[in-house]
């Protein structure tokens, strides 16, 4: 539903106590990266009037549309999915490498667009059939794709970029309303969310590593002083009682939908809440690092799926269908910025979703999920690629 900011902010959201942890927790999960020292900007700076993509960007930033849903894929012959959701990227022989994305429909699934070293479209194919409803999901360090449906019956599915290998069903990893996954390779474990007002924070952990077919499926407990206890799901096929309900005392968490891990740290966004949570691993303590409902500057609403960048930049889309919809980011000292703003006709009742970064770090993918709608009809979606000078450094 289309509306303004003002009237989102307006929605009662429910009473959830915030965990405040003060500097010494922030300084265990980020180091001395969190002092006064370095640069004094913020952000990227100040954004242009949109483009003929409807995207506002920094200067020195410029975008590329690379596929529109129900239309062939530039220079290939492939006919691209409508909703595009999550996405990821892998590289690939050559110098090139593979973004993947969901489809958030009844068909659901998921494709691929093969780009070369040089960054352009080489191929584009489909990489998994007969699910539904794929919203997002996570990359693996040894290079396939988890792709969660977002059903209350929904599973991880473990695909190949390359499309060369069918896709498998990973039951171990629970049946839940999935919505996305990151893996943390030194604890060898993989964290997942579910997109649910009641919903749970999860880690699955392998009996063997890179071998999903089995292991241990936990919930978390967030105490009020921040420390997560996990705690094993009795029948992760959720056969008689839904998953996230056989824990008695687990934390519910207001529609945890983003999640990504970087450096030690999990970060999560939770849409229904609008806030942005960092786990310490190491700690296995947990925080409220941006509350979109809070006092002080709060650019962002409806937090949704978010990475990383190469410096330690967290980018975060906006689940927020209004006339101006955000990629905001929070740097390694905590400040907020808007990054990308989409506007205008193409994006009108739109979100954005996916976003996500190449190998190399020097160019930004993400989906405008309903983008170039007709006479007030939700549109097909759009993938676009946004290239400039980004930090590739960490502070």
């Amino acid at each position: 539903m289309a509306g303004t900011r003002r009237q989102f902010m307006a929605v009662g959201v429910g009473a959830v106590a915030t965990v405040g942890l003060g500097t010494a927790f922030w300084d265990e999960v980020f180091g001395a990266a969190r002092s006064t020292a370095g640069s004094p900007r913020r952000g990227y700076g100040p954004r242009r009037a949109a483009n003929e993509h409807g995207l506002r960007l920094p200067e020195g930033f410029e975008s590329k549309l690379i596929a529109r849903g129900e239309e062939p894929v530039p220079g290939t012959d492939y006919r691209w999915h409508l909703a595009s959701d999550g996405m990821a990227t892998f590289p690939a022989q050559g110098g090139g490498w593979v973004l993947v994305s969901n489809s958030e429909t009844l068909e659901g699934g998921a494709s691929a667009v093969r780009f070369d070293a040089h960054g352009r479209v080489h191929s584009a194919y489909r990489i998994l059939r007969g699910t539904s409803h794929n919203c997002s999901g996570g990359g693996t360090p040894w290079g396939t794709w988890l792709s969660c449906e977002e059903l209350p019956s929904g599973s991880v599915w473990e695909c190949d970029p390359r499309g060369r290998r069918q896709a498998v069903r990973r039951p171990a990893m629970g049946v839940f309303k999935h919505e996305a996954a990151a893996v943390d390779p030194g604890g060898k474990r993989i964290y997942l969310t579910e997109d649910l007002m009641d919903g749970g924070v999860y880690r699955f952990t392998p009996s063997r590593w890179h071998d999903l077919s089995e292991g241990l499926l936990e919930i978390a407990t967030v105490a009020r002083n921040g420390k997560v206890a996990w705690t094993e799901i009795p029948d992760p096929s959720a056969g008689r009682v839904e998953t996230r309900r056989q824990v008695r005392g687990s934390t519910r968490f207001k529609r945890a939908e983003g999640i990504w891990h970087d450096d030690g740290v999990v970060y999560i966004a939770t849409t229904g809440d609008s806030r942005v949570y960092a786990y310490n691993i190491r700690r296995e303590r947990i925080g409220v690092l941006y509350d979109g409902l809070g006092e002080g500057y709060t650019p962002l609403l409806r937090v949704d799926q978010l990475t990383a960048s190469r410096a330690g930049e967290v980018f975060i889309c906006e689940d927020l269908a209004t006339e101006e919809i955000d990629i905001g980011m929070i740097d390694r000292r905590g400040r907020v910025s808007k990054f990308v703003s989409a506007t205008g006709r193409i994006h009108a009742g739109s979100e954005l979703t996916g976003v996500t970064f190449d190998p190399s770090g020097r160019r930004m993918y993400f989906s405008s999920q309903r983008a170039y709608g007709k006479n007030g009809h939700e549109g097909p979606g759009a993938i676009f690629e946004v290239s400039g000078p980004f930090r590739r450094a960490r502070a």
